[in-house]
């Protein structure tokens, strides 16, 4: 296999030293506590976690997702060559409609977990975790054939509005984006400036994802916070808002080691995929939806008021250490310490007690289905 051909100015896919967003002086400006996350200097916070997740979650929140990893793919056969990576069904996906994937290993490994859209006959958009672009382009780079080309967007800034007012509040700045549906993406012109607007988001809430062009990012910025609606939100409270959504964290809930079916993630193996076989790992995926996977990903509400975090073991009636928890923390919403765990099958049915150690104490906690707060996307009015 050949490399196919690409804009971005190192072909190897090396990520580069830590790098600033194009909000960075921005975010600083309004009292942002910055921290490094994927490479980059980010917020953590603005006023504080908990007011920022619930203000989300009753607003209107602002959050920038520039260290996202946006990716076009454009030239003839584009459809053919990421459908050899991925297991989704992009033949059979409407123009301007987004689809959750999963770039998958030979073995059916999670390479990484991302949102991808149709733009044209011959070209694909794509949004990638931050932590792992660099590899995921490089990854891709081995495979695709020489007459696609893959560009990294790296002029363009991606920002998220989510919450239950998000999107009026977004349609006083670009007019027309109310109309558009979960999971449905157009283009929109704004003071001279390409935007494309996805109805999407990663906290459970309804809310759109904006790409818009790096030199006009301040300015759309400014206008969506003077919105009344609208705060700045930092990574915080982006967690625990997904964390309550019951979505997965790629590098601590997904990684090499989990497998679709393990992660719960049956949904992104596409019906036509599945049949065909003709994807990474997909004689592996098929045993496993077939016979059951020897671990299942799970929700866990943990009894008490202290959080168990990431690292901690889950134990069985012996104390033998059976399972994992991958992503924990207090559920503002919820009014409880929630988690992610990786359990045995054979305890992961909702009602289930199980055990949680870390740093030699024992929590209780029982087995729940997630997501832990519903889901509030819009689909179209009934």
């Amino acid at each position: 296999m050949s490399d196919a051909t690409t804009t971005i100015d190192n072909d190897e896919g090396e990520a580069p030293a830590i790098q600033t967003l194009p909000l960075d002086a921005w975010h600083r400006a309004r009292g942002g506590r910055m921290v490094e996350f994927a490479g980059y200097h980010m917020p953590v916070q603005f006023e504080g976690i908990m007011a920022e997740h619930l203000w989300t979650r009753e607003s209107a929140g602002l959050f920038d997702v520039s260290h996202m990893g946006q990716l076009t793919f454009t030239g003839d056969g584009v459809v053919a060559a990421l459908e050899a990576l991925l297991p989704a069904d992009i033949a059979g996906l409407p123009m301007e409609r987004a689809r959750y994937s999963l770039l998958l290993d030979d073995r059916g490994g999670i390479l990484d977990d991302l949102m991808l859209t149709r733009q044209a006959d011959d070209r694909v958009y794509m949004v990638v975790n931050g932590a792992t672009k660099y590899d995921d382009i490089a990854h891709m780079l081995d495979s695709l054939p020489d007459d696609v080309t893959l560009n990294l967007m790296e002029d363009h800034a991606l920002l998220a509005v989510q919450g239950p007012k998000a999107v009026a509040a977004l349609a006083r700045v670009v007019p027309g984006v109310e109309a558009l549906v979960f999971m449905q993406a157009r283009g929109f012109a704004w003071q001279g400036h390409d935007l494309w607007i996805s109805r999407s988001g990663y906290t459970g809430e309804d809310g759109c994802e904006i790409s818009v062009p790096a030199d006009a990012v301040e300015a759309l910025a400014d206008a969506l916070l003077a919105q009344p609606e609208v705060k700045p939100i930092g990574l915080g409270a982006r967690d625990s808002l997904r964390l309550e959504a019951g979505l997965p964290l790629y590098g601590h809930d997904l990684d090499t080691d989990t497998t679709p079916v393990m992660a719960d993630l049956g949904f992104a193996l596409s019906k036509r995929r599945r049949e065909a076989g003709d994807y990474p790992g997909a004689a592996r995926i098929a045993a496993e939806r077939e016979n059951g996977a020897i671990q299942k990903r799970v929700g866990l509400l943990v009894e008490g008021r202290q959080p168990v975090r990431e690292g901690a073991t889950v134990v069985d009636a012996d104390g033998s250490t059976v399972g994992r928890v991958t992503s924990g923390g207090f559920a503002p919403s919820v009014g409880a310490p929630i988690a992610m765990a990786y359990v045995p099958v054979a305890m992961a049915a909702p009602g289930t007690s199980v055990q949680l150690v870390q740093r030699g104490k024992v929590h209780a906690a029982t087995v729940a289905p997630m997501p832990f707060v519903p889901h509030r996307y819009f689909r179209g009015v009934k």
